[in-house]
């Protein structure tokens, strides 16, 4: 497909995953934004024209960002913004992978839970600090998505949410306020990459990273993590704020968190979760966040990883 024909055809339209979720949700839209019409894109473009086409949503975003000064909101309620304008991109997984070594892909046309919050992120803090091209998105999802900021192979990405959130924090973006909103200790125990390689086609290609990813499964099971039982999700839900990254646990052997997403209050008050929906195939703005968890028998709690602001 063409560049023109994309624009045409865009104006037309009104792991094993690391996002797994069960049948859950009402679905319910945000009436306070417009999808920048990426639904069923990833599904009818070439890897060349995808490339095309995120840049083009991306300018959209950035467009809308600039005129109506996101910069001066908090960087949560930017998040949320940019969220709201992909309502309705297909969930995709596997959009990191591909031919080839390891490079930081960054795709709008189809997202998956972490990748949501992940461009959603970057794009919130490239303009805080004054930057608006699309490579400028993929360096700042370089140094987020990758152990220390630095890209080095497969096993150099942040694969379990636990890691990204140790690491994130140490690099100052993010803050895990799990433990102060009243958190308990998360028994938290993973190997489910290094036990299952055939799930990875780089593990399975290459059994020395298998060892590589156990020993880094070790390290994220010697830290202290935190989570709210879901039990108690609404009881400290005014606690927290719009664009709070929100990891939901799992009781699924051998993995820490199974889906991801964004906390968003509604103009009633409501805290409602915003995320890349598997069961509902796109970007949705879904129920409140305890009903949601409510609703999903793996999902077992919260981890709230909140972003900072940039520091110039």
């Amino acid at each position: 497909m063409k560049r023109r024909d994309f624009l045409a055809f865009a104006a037309l339209l009104p792991l094993l995953p690391a996002c797994a979720e069960s049948k859950n949700g009402n679905g319910s839209k945000a009436k306070a934004a417009t999808p920048t019409k990426a639904d069923t894109l990833s599904k009818v473009l070439s890897p060349q024209d995808k490339q095309a086409a995120s840049r083009e949503i991306f300018k959209k975003v950035v467009e809308k960002a600039k005129a109506e000064n996101w910069v001066k909101l908090p960087i949560g309620e930017s998040m949320a913004n940019i969220g709201l304008m992909l309502l309705g991109t297909d969930y995709v997984g596997g959009t990191l992978d591909g031919e080839g070594g390891e490079v930081c892909r960054v795709d709008f046309t189809g997202l998956d839970c972490v990748t949501f919050f992940e461009v959603a992120l970057g794009t919130s803090r490239i303009l805080r600090k004054g930057k608006d091209t699309f490579e400028d998105l993929v360096n700042e999802i370089t140094m987020t998505r990758y152990r220390a900021g630095k890209l080095d192979g497969y096993t150099s990405r942040l694969h379990y949410t636990g890691d990204w959130i140790y690491d994130n924090e140490k690099k100052g973006v993010i803050k895990d306020v799990t433990k102060e909103i009243g958190g308990e200790k998360f028994p938290l125990h993973v190997d489910f990459m290094s036990t299952h390689p055939k799930f990875y086609a780089p593990l399975e290609a290459d059994s020395t990273l298998v060892g590589v990813v156990a020993n880094q499964e070790k390290a994220i099971n010697a830290r202290q993590y935190f989570y709210v039982p879901k039990g108690d999700v609404a009881k400290i839900a005014p606690l927290l704020k719009t664009g709070d990254i929100i990891a939901i646990s799992t009781n699924i052997k051998g993995l820490d968190y199974s889906h991801t997403g964004m906390a968003y209050r509604d103009e009633k008050g409501v805290l409602r979760f915003l995320h890349a929906s598997q069961t509902k195939k796109k970007v949705i703005l879904d129920q409140a966040l305890h009903d949601y968890l409510a609703g999903v028998k793996s999902q077992t709690g919260i981890t709230v990883a909140r972003p900072q602001e940039v520091k110039i």
